[in-house]
C-alpha cells in the first residue's frame, strides 16, 4: 500500500489563562520545547477517500500529558495540478466522514478546486475506528420531558442522562477531559500545521460552526477563509435567552409552514389554514390514534415540532389532515420518542460541556417555561424542555461555557467591518482573512437571530441569507441542486475570495422542490 506522508511540527505549548477567568488562552506556536515533528500517513480507505489519524494531547494546555487520536479523511482534488490546496471541513454530523461516505454529493463539488479534508471531533470516528468512544448506555430522548410533565419525569430523565454520561466517561477514559470545542479548535490548528498551511481555509456546518467560532477566538490570524452555516450562538451566556430564541424560532416556523402549504398546489390541508387546523386539534384533544390510545395536547405540540423541519413539511401536512378527519395515528408517530440506540456517542456530552455546563433546577425551569408560554403560546414554548433535556443530569465535566467573546479580534484592520455590509456595498474580492456566515430563514436548530449575532461579533464578516433551513448547502448537494444561488456564492467565496453583494438573499430552493 502506497502511503502519502505529510510532515508537520505540532503546535504545542503551555497556555496562560485568557482574560476571562477559567477559560484558557490559545496555545502558542512559538514557545520553544515543542515535541519533535510528527507524521500523518494517508492511506486509501474506500469510497474515493484517503484516511489518516492524528495524535493530539487530551488537554492542549498540558501538551506533554495524555494523548488521544482524531480521524481525518481526504477527498482529493479532481485535478491535483490545478487544485487550490486543502479545505478543512466539519459537517457537524455525528460523524463527518461516515456522513460523506453515505452522501458524497453533499460535498463532492468542492473537490473541483480543493483537497477536501474532513476532520472528526474527539470521540467520533470513521466506521470501525478505534477513535470512536462507544458509550454503553443510550442517551434518553428529550421528547420524554416534553410529553410527560412533573418533577418525577424530570428526575427520571436526569438519572438516565447521568447514566449515559457516566458510561461515556468510562468508555473515553482520560480522553473525556478533552471533550470541549476549545480543545477541538486546537486540533484544527494541528491539522492546519500538518497540512503545511500557514492559514486555515475552513467550512463548518452546524456544530462544525461552533468549532469555527472557537478557532476564530483562539487563532484569528491563522484564518484565510471560513464559511460557517447553521451557526449555533456560543456567545449567548444566558440559558433563558437561548431558550427564548428557540421558542420564537419554532413559532415563526409554524407560520412559514402555514404559508408554504397555502401556496402549494396539492397540499393535503387543501384551502384550510394550517394554524387554524392546529388550534382546532388542540381544542379537541385528546385525539383518537386508531390504536386504542389517545394523543393529548402536549403530544400534538410535540408532533408538530418534530414536523416543522422543512424536510418533513409534507409529512406534517398529511398528519394534520388525517387528524382533522379523525385519525391522529400519524401525529402520534411524529411525537413518539426515538428508540434508545446503544452504543451511543459522546456528541451530547460535548454539546453540554460547551453550551450548558450548569442546568437550571426544576423550579427555576418552570418559571422559564411560563415566560416561554407567554412569548410562543402555540408550539414554541415546549422547545425549552427539549433544549434543557439534552443536558439535564450531565454535570461535572470539562467546560467551555458560552460567553460573548470577540471573534477574530486579531484580524488585520483592513479586514474589519461590522455586522452586515451596507446596502451600497458591491461584491468584492477580499485580501487576507475573511469570514462568510450563511443564515437560513427556516433554520429551526440554529435560530437565525443567534447566527446573526455571531456574525456581528466577527470583524468584517459578511452575511449570506437564504430561504432554506439547517445545513442547506449540504442538503442542496444531496438533492443534486448544483448551481443554486447559495452554493454558487459559497464557491465563489471559497475559491476566489469574493464576498456576496451586500444584503444578498438566496431563495428557498429546497422548499421549492418539495
Amino acid at each position: 500500500m502506497v502511503q502519502r506522508v505529510i510532515r508537520a511540527t505540532a503546535v504545542l505549548a503551555a497556555a496562560v489563562c485568557a482574560s476571562v477567568p477559567g477559560v484558557p488562552a490559545a496555545v502558542s506556536a512559538s514557545v520553544p520545547g515543542a515535541p519533535a515533528p510528527v507524521q500523518v500517513a494517508w492511506w486509501g480507505c474506500g469510497d474515493g477517500l484517503e484516511c489518516a489519524k492524528l495524535s493530539v494531547p487530551v488537554d492542549w494546555a498540558r501538551p506533554r500529558g495524555p494523548r488521544t487520536e482524531i480521524d481525518l479523511a481526504r477527498m482529493p482534488a479532481r485535478d491535483p495540478a490545478r487544485g487550490l490546496g486543502p479545505l478543512v471541513v466539519s459537517t457537524g454530523a455525528e460523524s463527518t466522514v461516515q456522513g460523506v461516505r453515505a452522501r458524497p454529493d453533499a460535498v463532492s463539488e468542492l473537490a473541483r478546486w480543493f483537497d477536501v479534508v474532513f476532520v472528526e471531533p474527539r470521540g467520533i470516528g470513521d466506521r470501525g475506528s478505534a477513535a470512536t468512544v462507544r458509550c454503553s448506555v443510550p442517551q434518553p430522548d428529550p421528547r420524554r420531558l416534553q410529553l410527560t410533565p412533573g418533577a418525577a419525569a424530570w428526575r427520571a430523565h436526569a438519572r438516565d442522562n447521568a447514566a449515559y454520561d457516566r458510561s461515556c466517561r468510562i468508555a473515553a477514559g482520560p480522553a473525556y477531559a478533552g471533550l470541549t470545542s476549545w480543545q477541538v479548535a486546537h486540533d484544527l490548528d494541528a491539522v492546519r500545521a500538518a497540512l503545511g498551511q500557514p492559514r486555515l481555509r475552513y467550512f463548518g456546518n452546524a456544530y462544525g460552526a461552533v468549532f469555527g467560532q472557537a478557532y476564530l477566538e483562539l487563532f484569528p490570524r491563522r484564518v484565510e477563509r471560513m464559511y460557517l452555516e447553521g451557526v449555533p450562538d456560543h456567545g449567548q451566556p444566558g440559558v433563558g435567552r437561548r431558550l427564548i430564541a428557540h421558542a420564537r424560532a419554532a413559532e415563526r416556523q409554524l407560520t412559514a409552514f402555514r404559508d408554504w402549504c397555502a401556496g402549494r398546489l396539492g397540499c393535503p390541508l387543501g384551502g384550510d389554514d394550517a394554524v387554524e387546523v392546529l388550534d382546532g386539534l388542540l381544542e379537541r384533544a385528546p385525539l383518537a390514534t386508531g390504536a386504542g390510545q389517545a394523543l393529548d395536547a402536549r403530544g400534538v405540540v410535540v408532533a408538530v415540532l418534530a414536523g416543522l423541519v422543512p424536510q418533513r413539511w409534507p409529512e406534517l401536512a398529511r398528519a394534520l389532515s388525517a387528524a382533522g378527519a379523525g385519525d391522529a395515528s400519524a401525529l402520534a408517530a411524529l411525537a413518539a420518542p426515538g428508540r434508545p440506540v446503544a452504543p451511543a456517542t459522546v456528541t451530547r456530552s460535548l454539546h453540554c460541556h460547551d453550551f450548558m455546563p450548569a442546568v437550571p433546577g426544576y423550579r427555576r425551569f418552570l418559571a422559564m417555561e411560563s415566560r416561554l408560554r407567554e412569548l410562543a403560546p402555540r408550539v414554541g414554548w415546549l422547545t425549552g424542555r427539549y433544549e434543557v433535556g439534552r443536558c439535564l443530569g450531565i454535570t461535572g465535566g470539562p467546560s467551555w461555557p458560552p460567553r460573548p467573546a470577540a471573534l477574530g479580534s486579531g484580524l488585520p484592520a483592513a479586514a474589519r467591518g461590522g455586522g452586515e455590509p451596507s446596502a451600497g456595498a458591491a461584491a468584492r474580492a477580499v485580501r487576507g482573512p475573511a469570514v462568510l456566515v450563511g443564515i437560513g430563514r427556516l433554520d429551526l436548530e440554529s435560530p437565525a437571530s443567534g447566527a446573526a449575532r455571531v456574525a456581528g461579533r466577527i470583524p468584517g464578516a459578511a452575511v449570506l441569507r437564504h430561504g432554506d433551513g439547517h445545513g442547506a448547502y449540504l442538503h442542496q448537494g444531496t438533492a443534486k441542486l448544483r448551481a443554486t444561488c447559495l452554493r454558487s456564492r459559497v464557491h465563489d467565496f471559497l475559491v476566489n475570495g469574493t464576498l456576496p453583494r451586500a444584503r444578498t438573499r438566496c431563495p428557498g430552493e429546497l422548499t421549492a422542490v418539495r
